[in-house]
């Protein structure tokens, strides 16, 4: 099926045109709306790309985090700080990768309440393959260089800077 090609004009332009006319300068929401909406479609290409993993990219993060740490295991508190997520959608997350054998809970020796995740040989294995396809497919980004990647990490660290985020 051909690819819509969409409007005949940017709408976050117009509306910055028309953010000017009745509220003043649109520079800030038209960045703002622009994330929003790359952030969209980004999502939308990714989990398109992890779908027939049968991953989203949350999970697909999750097992990543695994994969990075020393032994393959993380407790749900550190997976979720690391993620930057709330606990209920740790445990959801790691519900969903432990039902489909790509991670074990296992309870946490060093915290006698705590759970750990655990990557299982199916887990490690998935998250090599799912990862070469992102990879393949520039995480989606392929409309921009390497220069251009790393001058948009930079001005989107600065946003997290000032969040707080670390």
């Amino acid at each position: 099926m051909p690819r819509p090609l969409g409007l005949p004009f940017d709408p976050i332009a117009r509306a910055g045109e028309l953010w000017g006319e009745h509220f003043g300068p649109a520079d800030a929401m038209r960045a703002a709306t622009s994330i929003m909406r790359a952030h969209q479609l980004l999502l939308s290409r990714l989990d398109g790309i992890l779908k027939p993993h049968r991953l989203t990219f949350a999970r697909y993060e999750a097992l990543v985090l695994l994969r990075f740490s020393r032994r393959g295991e993380l407790p749900l508190s550190i997976i979720g700080e690391r993620l930057m997520v709330h606990p209920t959608s740790v445990t959801n997350i790691v519900d969903r990768l432990a039902t489909q054998g790509l991670v074990e809970r296992r309870p946490n020796p060093r915290d006698g309440r705590g759970v750990l995740a655990a990557l299982t040989p199916a887990g490690r294995a998935l998250v090599e393959r799912a990862t070469a396809d992102l990879m393949a497919d520039g995480f989606g980004l392929k409309a921009y260089d390497d220069a251009q990647l790393r001058d948009l990490f930079d001005l989107l660290r600065t946003l997290r800077v000032e969040a707080g985020d670390f």
